[in-house]
């Protein structure tokens, strides 16, 4: 099983040195992936409204991040762990990542979300109630500006008349994996997913909505065993027995990867390369 590495934004600070530092640990210790976190604002409660990360969590810019991650490496792949692709503009989203893919050798995976902050969407200026019939939109463009020489283009959300994106990729289309867990979310990547990265427990309820993906996929005539799966492992707590007791789910369940995604923090570097360790170890256990 492959392990993957969120990269910790909210802690790591704004020290190049120590993102550097962080990054070259991931890779040495033989992570597969470092995944890096999407969002634009922060924004303080509002009534009933209470955010997950509110304006005290800084978070660094996901694709100048994955782009510098990628200078002061060599193989760690990278991924947008995830990026809020509706509240974006589509051309340029396409352009960055095309980028990203360009510096780092075609190691991008560009993981992708609807998400949850709907004061984000409304300070960005887009439409938070669309936003799924735009992802859907998003990546059937995407795709073609990675793959095509020129590109028309007209539908609900996008007009575009002969237009192209150079430097094109390595990757021709660069691989694009879903997070989230709604039935909504589950259907559309096994639509048009290359994978899924959802944030759950390996539990029972977790094994339904893997079952209901898995038909899915079968209904639009996919084969699973070419469709990836990664486990997030959202942890409130250090606690070692819990990331073995998940990692184990997630292996029974046929994930090709995992990642170890701390809820609480860790202000030292050093504490954030241990965990790096810590997990890797308990993952091999």
């Amino acid at each position: 099983m492959l392990l993957n590495a969120l990269f910790p934004t909210r802690d790591i600070g704004t020290d190049p040195a120590k993102i550097r530092d962080w990054a070259q640990a991931a890779e040495g210790l033989g992570y597969h992936c470092i995944e890096v976190a999407d969002h634009v604002f922060g924004a303080a409660p509002r009534g009933d409204w209470k955010p997950t990360y509110s304006e005290h969590d800084p978070f660094h810019e996901t694709f100048t991040t994955m782009a510098f991650i990628a200078a002061v490496t060599k193989t760690i792949k990278l991924c947008s762990g995830v990026l809020i692709l509706p509240q974006r503009q589509t051309g340029l989203v396409a352009k960055q990542a095309a980028q990203v893919d360009v510096l780092s050798g075609g190691r991008l995976r560009l993981g992708v979300g609807v998400g949850w902050n709907h004061v984000e969407y409304e300070a960005l200026g887009t439409e938070w109630k669309t936003r799924g019939a735009r992802q859907s939109e998003q990546i059937e463009v995407m795709r073609r500006l990675w793959t095509e020489d020129f590109v028309t283009f007209e539908g609900k959300f996008h007009k575009m008349v002969d237009v192209n994106i150079l430097p094109a990729p390595v990757q021709r289309p660069i691989p694009i994996w879903f997070g989230g867990s709604s039935e909504a979310v589950i259907k559309r990547a096994a639509r048009i997913g290359d994978g899924w990265m959802p944030i759950l427990a390996p539990d029972a309820a977790g094994e339904a909505k893997l079952a209901l993906l898995r038909e899915h996929l079968k209904g639009f005539g996919r084969d699973p065993a070419t469709f990836g799966l990664e486990g997030w492992l959202r942890m409130d707590t250090p606690d070692e027995s819990l990331w073995a007791k998940a990692v184990q789910g997630w292996k029974r369940f046929g994930a090709q990867m995992v990642m170890l995604y701390p809820m609480y923090r860790m202000s030292k570097l050093d504490d954030q390369i241990e965990t790096l360790q810590r997990f890797k170890d308990v993952a091999a256990g």
